[in-house]
Order: C-alpha cells, then structure tokens, then sequence
C-alpha cells in the first residue's frame, strides 16, 4: 500500500526536483497546478522508488497520473494498480503522451485501454515564435499589436510583484463580473485557483507579468517551468474593451521569460471553441495529445 500524502506548499522543493529534471511537457505536472486545484481534486502524492506518485480522485474514484522518473515503471504501475484495488476501484491513469503510451504498451502488452479526448490537448509553443511574431503566419497577429501600439501611446509592462497582487485580483474580479463566473461551476472553479495562486505567488514560485495603459491594469499573466525547457503559462487574462491587450501581454511576457525555455505551454482549451480559435491562430509547434489508461477487465 503506498503511502500518500496530501500536497502542500512545503513539497514544492522535492516535487519539482523530479518534474523539473523530466522531459515531460504536461501542463498538469506544474506545481502550481497541482497545488492550487487540489481543492477540487484532492491532489496527493508518494515518492516510490525515485518515482513522483500523483494520486487524486475524479467522481470519487482513484485516478492517477502517469509516474514522473525513472527506474522500473512496471513495478511502479502494478504497485498502483495494487492501490486502486484496495479501494475497489479499476485503475486508471491520466497524462500519458504519445511516446509514454508506446513504452508502457511494450512493458505491458494489453493491459490497458486508451482513449483520448481533443479538448485535454495542450498547446505548446516555441517561446521564439510568440515573442517574435515573425512571418507571413504572424501577420494578422502583427497587425493587432501594431494597431495597439497606434492607438495607446501611455503602456507599460512590467513584472507582478507582491505589491501588484491587488490589482490583478481586482482585474479578475471586473472579467469574472463580466462574463458571469458565478453563473458557471468552470469558471468559479478557476477563479478559486487563480486566486489561491495570486495570494501564493512567491511560495509557489510563480513568474508574471502585468500591462498597464493610461496608467491602470490592462491586463495580466503567470505561470511557473514545468521542466528545464518548457515553461507553463497557467493564466491570461485581459480587459477586454482594451483591443489588442491579450496580444501584447502576450508577446511581451513571451519577450521576458528567460531564454532557457525553449517552449511555452499554455495549457488546454477545454473545448471551448472560441479559445480553441485563438489558440490555433498562433500556429502551436506541438499539440500535446494526452492519453486516458484505464485497465482492460
């Protein structure tokens, strides 16, 4: 029986010291992320044999995440069969990429079914392309800043610090008035993360940034590495009567990450279609297809 333990701010050092030193690109595996949508999952997690553990729980049934390490992932996937079993429940298992799905086929031929769905897809992009806007595929997306740049001479940007929190918070509140959070469980939900990151920002070791025109918040983003070249922006989010103010807090954050990040995820759409749109309109150089195992009866 693994021994599984609720996730806290204090497990961010031993966490990502296996994350970060992963070649895995999920947005999932964010420590941000973990930590602050445990509220909704129960997020928990084990070190097995140098393996990360991620056990939370979907409809009251155990679901895992795909371990993060290496070593013997047989050994460690039959152990959290093993735990499933306990609580009567079949295994199943989230976060599996395309290559991790071929390994564990081969390491346990039949054993699982798998299934997809396009919404969970992340979008990973090369940091360069969204920082540069360069060619013909960029076009419409120069326009759009360009325009900004015509039409709002007093801008700024500059990084969320602790003394910054308030307004995004207050940023939030006006989006989440406008487009009815509390009308609707997702966004409620979101707003409960998002909130519970602003007010963590340091401990959860987040980066940021915040635009400003005619002096007042405009717009801001953040988010946290998932490993040592893929950098995960976990929020946007922008006043909307502001044309253009998606598209520079965009490129501008792109600009300030550090350049060891090769790419940017900016996680799913959730089959929401005009954010599937946006999201396609900047040409991801990856679309992260992430598998469901469940095991075969």
């Amino acid at each position: 029986m693994i021994k599984f333990k609720d996730i806290t701010l204090e497990d961010k050092e031993v966490i990502t010291s296996i994350t970060m030193n992963s070649d895995r690109k999920n947005c999932d595996l964010s420590f941000s992320n973990l930590c602050s949508w445990r509220f909704m999952y129960g997020t928990q997690f084990a070190i097995v044999d140098g393996f990360l553990v991620i056990k939370f729980h979907l409809n009251e049934k155990p679901t895992y995440m795909l371990p993060v390490g290496e070593g013997d992932l047989k050994k460690i996937l039959e152990s959290l069969i093993e735990d499933a079993e306990s609580e009567g429940q079949p295994f199943l298992m989230y976060g599996i990429c395309n290559n991790t799905k071929e390994e564990i086929e081969n390491l346990m031929p039949q054993r699982f079914e798998f299934s997809s769905n396009r919404d969970y897809t992340d979008y990973v992009y090369l940091r360069t392309d969204l920082a540069e806007l360069k060619g013909k595929k960029y076009q419409s997306k120069r326009n759009h800043v360009n325009k900004f740049y015509k039409t709002y001479s007093d801008y700024e940007y500059a990084p969320i610090t602790s003394g910054r929190i308030s307004e995004c918070l207050r940023l939030e509140e006006e989006w989440c008035r406008a487009n009815n959070c509390g009308q609707q469980n997702g966004l409620g939900n979101e707003r409960k993360s998002l909130t519970y990151a602003l007010n963590h920002f340091d401990e959860l070791g987040l980066t940021g940034g915040i635009l400003y025109v005619d002096g007042k918040i405009a717009a801001f983003t953040f988010g946290m590495p998932i490993n040592q070249e893929t950098f995960g922006i976990h929020v946007e989010k922008a006043d909307t009567q502001i044309e253009g103010a998606y598209n520079i807090i965009n490129q501008e954050f792109a600009r300030h990450i550090p350049e060891q990040y090769i790419y940017l995820n900016r996680e799913e759409d959730l089959g929401i279609e005009g954010l599937r749109k946006a999201k396609l309109s900047y040409q991801p150089a990856i679309l992260l297809e992430k598998y469901i195992a469940q095991i075969n009866k």
